[in-house]
């Protein structure tokens, strides 16, 4: 969430049992994944799903269905997103634009099991355009990754290109990119993933500038506002 990012963001209303931590465990796999943003491909077949289904805010008119899924390497980090979609945008263009304004999915994530070492802001609007920044706590010391470390993150997305007219009937749309490590190490104690490790997260789907604005989440943010930048409470990821 561009715009957003620093100052206020989103996220808080669920359905029910929200309020408990979500946990989520990670496979390693043992050779690279190609990343062409497939969600049916051979290998996130026997990955499981996590679901981003709790609203903040005002319930949307309608509720988009999100999945995502996780898989790790020595070197990397896995994710894959599926949208099930309508009122669909992609404005923003160029590294750490503000994409939260558009169809977006998010990654937030703490790289260790202690939050106070701050946490990454991973957002992707459906186009593939990526904003990212490091911060101790919400606008505190909150840096932009630079455009040679973005350049580092390969991404895949089924959307073509920007949609800069709405697409209001149904769409599912997929995203998946290759996070590596590396980048990450130059600005943030980084617990490097092996099994056994934890890292604490939560992940976001927003359209902040669309016709149905909606800010959903995958572990409860117990606030009465959207605000997704609250790593207190994000859920934890086990990996195996």
């Amino acid at each position: 969430m561009a715009s957003l990012l620093l100052f206020g963001n989103s996220c808080s209303k669920l359905d029910i049992s929200a309020n408990k931590e979500k946990t989520y465990s990670v496979k390693r796999i043992n050779e690279p994944l190609e990343i062409d943003a497939k969600w049916n491909k051979p290998f996130w077949q026997n990955i499981d799903p996590l679901t981003v289904a709790q609203y903040m805010g005002d319930k949307p008119e309608f509720i988009p269905k999100v999945k995502a899924k996780l898989a790790y390497d020595q070197e990397n980090i896995y994710v894959i997103f599926k949208v099930d979609d309508r009122y669909v945008k992609a404005e923003a263009e160029g590294y750490n634009s503000p994409v939260c304004l558009d169809s977006c999915v998010e990654f937030f994530f703490t790289p260790s099991d202690n939050i106070k070492d701050g946490y990454f802001n991973l957002e992707t609007n459906c186009a593939g355009t990526i904003l990212m920044y490091h911060q101790l706590e919400r606008g505190v010391e909150a840096k932009p990754m630079s455009e040679a470390k973005l350049d580092q993150i390969e991404i895949a997305h089924s959307i073509p290109g920007l949609v800069k007219e709405e697409i209001k009937k149904p769409l599912t749309w997929t995203l998946e990119y290759r996070l590596p490590l590396s980048i990450l190490e130059s600005r943030s104690a980084l617990t490097k993933p092996a099994s056994g490790t934890i890292w604490k997260a939560n992940f976001y789907k927003c359209a902040d500038n669309t016709s149905n604005p909606h800010w959903l989440t995958w572990s409860f943010v117990d606030k009465p506002y959207p605000d997704f930048h609250r790593p207190e409470f994000f859920g934890t990821l086990i990996f195996e």
